[in-house]
């Protein structure tokens, strides 16, 4: 089954691109189970676009209309303020959950990676780079966490997940 809800993803474009090329490839490959709807593709930027004020505006349009958020985290994602900070900010102040994927596989929050801001976020779940869990944590980690009453800051699914998944 394919998560057909709106997904943002925020990225380090310069050092992580490759991660999200690799997204988009899984969504576009019949043989692989991952499906998204990219909210990449609303009001999209042109490679000209300097202007801070008009992308932030641009972004700012995309998150109103998305779902959740996929936030790939790299080596120097927690160190970017200008736009990757921004776009958290935006996101948990839209009540957006979060899936943090660790691009360096790990399946639950580095601390030594993660953004401050989210590390204690209740909406956000921890996942490895991994097509088969970040599309299991699409289908299920947003309508879970939209229900859920607890208190809970630091979310991450058990080893028999990624067993049950093949991983």
């Amino acid at each position: 089954m394919g998560h057909k809800d709106r997904t943002y993803v925020i990225f380090d474009g310069d050092k992580d691109q490759w991660a999200y090329r690799y997204m988009r490839g899984w969504n576009n490959n019949r043989n692989i189970d991952f499906n998204f709807d990219d909210a990449h593709e609303l009001k999209p930027l042109t490679y000209r676009a300097q202007d801070e004020i008009y992308i932030k505006t641009r972004l700012r349009e995309r998150l109103k209309q998305t779902d959740q958020v996929i936030l790939l985290i790299g080596e120097s994602t927690k160190f970017l303020y200008k736009y990757v900070r921004w776009e958290l900010e935006l996101a948990i102040e839209l009540n957006l959950p979060i899936i943090a994927v660790n691009l360096d596989k790990t399946r639950v929050q580095n601390p030594s990676l993660c953004p401050a801001i989210i590390r204690t976020y209740p909406k956000t779940v921890y996942v490895a780079f991994r097509s088969k869990i970040i599309q299991y944590a699409l289908d299920n980690f947003p309508s879970f966490i939209r229900n859920y009453k607890g208190n809970e800051t630091r979310w991450h699914y058990p080893d028999e997940v990624y067993t049950r998944l093949g991983i």
